[in-house]
């Protein structure tokens, strides 16, 4: 089995570091390709960033041949249902697999991102996958996501701080990270607070690979009807 791991920017750093966190994700056997579009923004951080990185996406996406299946590796599961209509194979956002995810190990989530740009992108798509009732609050941390690349980052202990907020403010027994570039973050958060952490990265490797081995792929009726031929 082959996915091909898509980080919609252009952030080379960051594509390593969710290609090491898929490959870790990934069952022995499946074959992880992690790569970024060569233009577009270098880190998507609200409405604006994920539109400029639509072209660059659906390029790396209509050149995918050879895979079995697609994971968008931005939270925001940029461009995701205009990916689905781009090719049959099954195309995996990592924010909706850690949705699904975390309401499998806990009653109620919240989700830790970056920048309180992205909370109405978010807050959309919790609506849009019907998981709003198990969502407690989607919060910022205000941390840059390019910040999660930079050595001697106190991201890491900010985001944790915003962690404990949720767990004593939002009756959350679960966090969702809000950013591919935390990927690295989840076990040693989820071992400090004690409750799952779940990293979307990880999720969504772990659902493609699923779909796959089931012979799932992308429905032709409905919203993907129109999907273009391959």
């Amino acid at each position: 089995m082959r996915i091909l791991v898509i980080n919609p920017n252009t952030t080379a750093s960051m594509t390593e570091k969710i290609g090491r966190a898929a490959a870790e994700a990934a069952s022995a056997g499946t074959e992880i390709v992690a790569r970024n579009p060569a233009r577009g923004p270098a880190s998507i951080q609200g409405v604006e960033d994920g539109e400029a990185a639509l072209p660059g996406l659906f390029e790396e996406i209509d050149k995918a041949d050879g895979f079995d299946a697609i994971v968008i590796a931005c939270f925001d599961d940029t461009g995701l249902y205009a990916a689905r209509r781009r090719t049959r194979i099954p195309v995996v956002g990592i924010g909706e697999a850690a949705y699904h995810y975390a309401m499998l190990v806990a009653e109620r989530f919240s989700v830790v991102t970056t920048l309180s740009v992205s909370i109405p992108v978010i807050q959309e798509n919790i609506m849009r996958y019907g998981v709003a009732g198990r969502c407690g609050k989607v919060r910022a941390s205000n941390v840059p996501v390019l910040e999660l690349e930079r050595p001697g980052s106190t991201a890491r202990e900010t985001i944790s701080d915003e962690i404990a907020s949720a767990l004593l403010h939002d009756n959350a027994d679960a966090i969702v990270l809000g950013c591919a570039g935390m990927a690295d973050l989840a076990a040693d958060l989820a071992a400090r607070h004690r409750v799952p952490v779940i990293d979307g990265v990880a999720a969504a490797i772990k659902l493609a690979e699923g779909l796959v081995t089931m012979r799932l792929a992308t429905s032709q009726a409905g919203v993907f009807r129109h999907m273009l031929p391959r």
